[in-house]
């Protein structure tokens, strides 16, 4: 049931992402790359117990945020530098948040 719930959700959120990649591709410094790498992360941790039910919960809860934010910056087709300075620095550390928490030696049974 866990697998069945994990699985979903992660398709679910793909599925939002890849939706919203065409429209957001023209913009000069979009990453998709980095967001389905940084879902993959998050998924192999389920998968593999390293991830709690709540520490996956919220690092999901993280990328949907960062998603709205990529694309309320990218709503007037551009981004500014400070955007995209805020972006990369929001990406980062979410990438820092998933790390810690598959290497926190918590484990889902």
């Amino acid at each position: 049931m866990k697998h069945v719930l994990a699985t979903v959700t992660l398709g679910l959120f793909t599925a939002g992402l890849a939706m919203a990649t065409p429209a957001l591709a023209s913009g000069k410094h979009h990453h998709p790359n980095r967001e389905r790498h940084q879902l993959q992360r998050i998924h192999q941790g389920v998968e593999s117990g390293a991830l709690t039910r709540p520490e996956a919960r919220r690092l999901l809860k993280e990328q949907r945020h960062l998603r709205r934010e990529r694309r309320r910056f990218f709503a007037d087709g551009r981004l500014t530098p400070v955007e995209r300075a805020k972006l990369h620095h929001d990406r980062d550390v979410a990438s820092w948040h998933i790390f810690r928490e598959k290497h926190d030696r918590q484990r889902r049974d």
